[in-house]
């Protein structure tokens, strides 16, 4: 009959079996991480998708002006002018670049229509706007609660402009007329054009007709001409 001693020594696992057993172990454990990290990326995947399309830009918009605004506070705090500081911290190269972009941010590119005209002296002319604050803050104190006005609030009509702002807007339309003036230029005129005209009016309605209808009434005015319109 074998003895305990001998029993153990048998049922012992041999060297190459534990060495087996841990590669075994060893996979099984990366297995699992290599599933959950891919579990992980899939759910940042899909939250990702679920974001807005310009995310990325909102969330590095946020993240700037939450740094200016700690350097505000911290700029304040020690009594600095943070627009000073600011300025010290930009280089040569891109100031440079900042005003090649503001340049290239609003270029003329010409006459295009008279919505587009429109809108560029719109531009034009509230970029000129520099608000007085004494009339504002003066304006402020003597309508009280009706400054901002709402549903209930009856002050149409109850505002006096300033002589200074009168004038500002005469000095104003008056350099927008001189502007005009010199952007108006005679057209050629054409000795030889056909003159189906009574006046300088009717001719500039005849040319505007021209340019719209011409096309299609091309072949009427040919027969009207040689005589032979049916």
């Amino acid at each position: 009959m074998a003895s305990c001693s001998e029993v153990w020594i048998s049922v012992r696992p041999t060297r190459i079996q534990l060495l087996v057993q841990y590669v075994n172990l060893c996979y099984f454990l990366l297995q699992n991480e290599a599933r959950k990290l891919n579990h992980q990326e899939v759910v940042e995947e899909d939250k990702r998708l679920k974001l807005p399309s310009n995310w990325e830009a909102k969330k590095a918009r946020l993240e700037w002006e939450l740094a200016e605004d700690q350097k505000k506070k911290a700029c304040a705090d020690r009594g600095e002018d943070y627009d000073r500081v600011k300025l010290l911290e930009i280089t040569a190269d891109d100031a440079e670049r900042w005003e090649r972009k503001k340049k290239k941010k609003n270029p003329d590119t010409g006459f295009a229509g008279y919505a587009e005209a429109q809108l560029r002296q719109y531009q034009r002319l509230t970029k000129q706007i520099r608000p007085d604050m004494e009339s504002y803050e003066k304006q402020r104190e003597e309508c009280g609660e009706d400054f901002h006005p709402t549903s209930n609030s009856l002050i149409h009509g109850t505002h006096v402009p300033t002589k200074e702002g009168i004038d500002r807007m005469v000095e104003d339309v008056e350099k927008q007329i001189e502007k005009r003036a010199k952007y108006s230029r005679r057209r050629a005129y054409n000795d030889d054009a056909d003159i189906d005209y009574i006046n300088e009016r009717n001719a500039k309605f005849n040319k505007k007709a021209e340019r719209f209808y011409g096309k299609y009434t091309a072949e009427i005015k040919q027969n009207l001409e040689r005589g032979t319109a049916v």
